[in-house]
C-alpha cells in the first residue's frame, strides 16, 4: 500500500511540479546509478533537493531511492513522520544522540544490503542558497567497509531560490542538476571528503544558471 501511495504521490504531484513548475536543466543524467547498492551525494539548499533527485528516477524504481534525513526534523510530529517514512521513504538519522557510527549508520547499511540507492547530503543540513558548505565525514564512515560501492556526485543550483530554507512558498525558478562521475574510494577520510567537495565544485562550474549569475556580476 505504501509503495502504491509513493508512486501516486510522485506521479501526480512531484514529477508534474518538477516538469512544469521548475525550468529544470538536467545534465549527464545517464551517470546516475541505475541500481543499488549505490549512493548519490549532493549539495543541499532546499527541501526541493530530495524531491528533484527522486523525480529523476522512473516510477517503477522510486521505492528503491532512499533519502537519508535528520530524525530530529522529519520525525518531530506523527503526521510528518508518517509522510517522511512511508511516502518519501527516508532513512532517519539520529545525528544528535548517537556517537557510535556502527549504530548511527545501521539502517543505511541495511538499505544498501537490500540493493537501495541512498541520497546523502554531506553538508549535513541546508546551507545558504547556492553556497556549498563544508562537508562532514559521514559518507566516508558509511562506505569505508564498502570500498567498491558506487558513489556519484550531483550538484544542484537554483533550488535554494525556488524554495529557500525557512520559506513555505514555492517560486518557479530555473534550476540545474549536473551529475558527475563516480568518486573513487580513498581510505584517508580527509582526502576522500576533499575529493567529494572538489567534484561538487567542478560540477557547479557547469551549471547554466550559475554561469548566468557570474555573467551578471561581471557586467
Amino acid at each position: 500500500m505504501n509503495r502504491f501511495l509513493k508512486i501516486l504521490f510522485f506521479a501526480l504531484l512531484v514529477k508534474p511540479m518538477v516538469l512544469l513548475g521548475l525550468g529544470l536543466n538536467v545534465f549527464f543524467k545517464a551517470k546516475l546509478p541505475k541500481q543499488g547498492p549505490a549512493i548519490v551525494v549532493a549539495n543541499h539548499n532546499s527541501h526541493l533537493d530530495t524531491l528533484v533527485l527522486m523525480s529523476l528516477y522512473p516510477l517503477s524504481q522510486i521505492h528503491k531511492i532512499r533519502p537519508v534525513a535528520a530524525a530530529d526534523y522529519f520525525l518531530k510530529n506523527k503526521l510528518l513522520a508518517w509522510f517522511s517514512l512511508n511516502i518519501i521513504g527516508i532513512i532517519p538519522m539520529q545525528r544528535k544522540h548517537i556517537r557510535d557510527t556502527s549504530v548511527l549508520f545501521a539502517q543505511c547499511h541495511r538499505a544498501l544490503d537490500n540493493g537501495d540507492i541512498l541520497l546523502l547530503f554531506p553538508e549535513g543540513s541546508r546551507g545558504k542558497p547556492e553556497q556549498l558548505s563544508d562537508l562532514k565525514r559521514g559518507v566516508h564512515h558509511l562506505i569505508k567497509s564498502r570500498e567498491t560501492l558506487k558513489v556519484v556526485p550531483v550538484m544542484m543550483h537554483g533550488l535554494g531560490k525556488a524554495l529557500p530554507k525557512g520559506e513555505m512558498i514555492f517560486v518557479p525558478f530555473n534550476c540545474d542538476v549536473v551529475v558527475g562521475d563516480a568518486i573513487p574510494f580513498n581510505s584517508d577520510a580527509k582526502c576522500y571528503i576533499d575529493s567529494v567537495s572538489d567534484a561538487l565544485t567542478l560540477l557547479l562550474a557547469l551549471c547554466m544558471t550559475r554561469q548566468s549569475v557570474v555573467k551578471d556580476d561581471l557586467e
